[in-house]
């Protein structure tokens, strides 16, 4: 495989993650009920019923902890950068995820309550705190993570199973129903409903994401310290590994998970059927990123797996306008469809939207070097302004001594190199031998 390969390998699991994201969602933004312990008005129809324990037992958590898993990657990638280029990455990190934070601030009164991106700001600090830990300390503080987050959630059941029973329903509905109204108001009143969304959703995101996410910047901080999905030799004997504990462990989990959210709503049996889920879902995790490095190593995919790739260097961008699209679509600030279409259309107009995402993405990076908010963000991280255009590279960049801090959401390195020899076919990446990838950093510390 050549390493540009690698490096596309990493951005084609990168715009896998972001369809998986948009699917859960398009969700919220097309229901108030839904992560709510009751049914739409009406209830579902057979298929949208099948769909929605498809979509628990498969995607809820599970693209999370990828697009999570991606991002502790990447930072090493922009450590890798920094070093080469001499410059101090700190400072440079530090005011990336500063950006961060206020672009996901934005983005939360504006678009979407569940914004991940102020999650990550905070997170990404946490994780440049522990950056110097020993490999082994690291993955042992994940595991840490996810079992007490798990024991917690346990314990919240026992202690729901053992609470006088209560039915809350009708204050659920009324929520719903003032929260349905301000969704289809004006843009103030959508703003305004974000905010008290936001109150209702700490909890979870204190309790379950938060966690969980950092567990998983820490597992893919070590990979790409290893740089182990940056050559076959080193992941290709885990990937049917991978794949087994995914299925005996992960998909009857997430199936646990999907029966007790759509049958036990509101119950302690669905707060433990979460529970096992956060144990759970990161060996379906993994077993998805073996089965699509599988793919992507088959040559009759290639394609496919460019427009991935394309879609991923640009992901900041590509989850925002998720955001705005579905808002548009859903909320008042256009057509006001929110509990109009039932799940199985809304997941066409997921697919739709991800589509078009792909094929405007590949468009693109054919022309600029950047997504358009990866290319403030950089700005911002850098303080000037990089290069807009694509094709426009010097001989310092390809040497690695200029403009190589990467971004948040991708390498910029890895797009810079990638785009250089798409358009004058030079090679910014010496062949890695396995060994050399897989062990000679092994030791070291970041």
């Amino acid at each position: 495989m050549h390493d540009t390969d690698r490096i596309t390998n990493i951005d084609a699991l990168r715009g896998f993650a972001l369809f998986g994201i948009l699917v859960v969602n398009i969700l919220a933004f097309s229901s108030v009920y839904y992560g709510t312990d009751i049914l739409p008005l009406g209830g579902r129809s057979p298929l949208d019923a099948g769909l929605a324990i498809l979509i628990s037992a498969v995607f809820e958590l599970k693209f999370y902890l990828l697009f999570s898993f991606l991002f502790g990657y990447s930072v090493t990638l922009q450590m890798q950068s920094a070093q080469k280029a001499g410059t101090a990455f700190l400072p440079r990190m530090l005011r990336r995820q500063a950006g961060l934070f206020l672009i996901g601030v934005i983005h939360a009164i504006v678009l979407f309550h569940g914004d991940i991106l102020t999650t990550y700001a905070v997170l990404g600090l946490l994780l440049l705190a522990l950056r110097n830990l020993s490999d082994e300390t690291k993955i042992r503080f994940a595991t840490t993570l996810v079992v007490v987050t798990t024991a917690l959630w346990f314990v919240l059941a026992f202690l729901q199973w053992n609470e006088p029973g209560r039915d809350d329903s009708g204050l659920v509905m009324q929520h719903a129903q003032a929260a349905l109204a301000a969704y289809r108001g004006t843009p103030v009143s959508v703003m305004i409903q974000h905010l008290a969304d936001l109150q209702s959703f700490l909890p979870m995101l204190l309790l379950l994401q938060a966690p969980c996410a950092l567990a998983m910047f820490l597992i893919g901080f070590v990979f790409g310290h290893r740089k182990l999905l940056e050559n076959p030799d080193c992941y290709r004997p885990y990937l049917s590994r991978a794949a087994l504990w995914g299925l005996i462990v992960g998909l009857p989990g997430g199936f646990v998970y999907a029966s007790a959210t759509q049958f036990a709503r509101g119950t302690s049996l669905e707060t433990a059927g979460l529970a096992l889920s956060i144990l759970t879902s990161p060996f379906l995790t993994a077993a998805m990123i073996a089965a699509m490095l599988t793919m992507f190593d088959s040559s009759r995919i290639i394609r496919w797996r460019d427009y991935l790739a394309s879609a991923g260097r640009m992901a900041l961008s590509n989850y925002l306008m998720q955001s705005t699209v579905c808002a548009l679509i859903f909320h008042g600030y256009g057509l006001g469809l929110i509990g109009q279409l039932s799940l199985a259309e809304t997941l066409v107009v997921a697919v739709v939207v991800f589509g078009a995402q792909l094929l405007a993405s590949r468009w693109w990076l054919r022309r600029f070097s950047y997504g358009p908010v990866e290319w403030l963000l950089r700005a911002a991280t850098i303080g000037q302004w990089p290069r807009w255009r694509a094709g426009d590279f010097s001989p310092v960049t390809k040497r690695g001594q200029n403009d190589t801090c990467t971004s948040e959401t991708g390498s910029d390195r890895a797009d810079v190199a990638h785009r250089a020899r798409e358009s004058a076919g030079a090679s910014e990446y010496p062949a890695i031998h396995p060994r050399q990838v897989c062990k000679s950093d092994a030791s070291k510390q970041s």
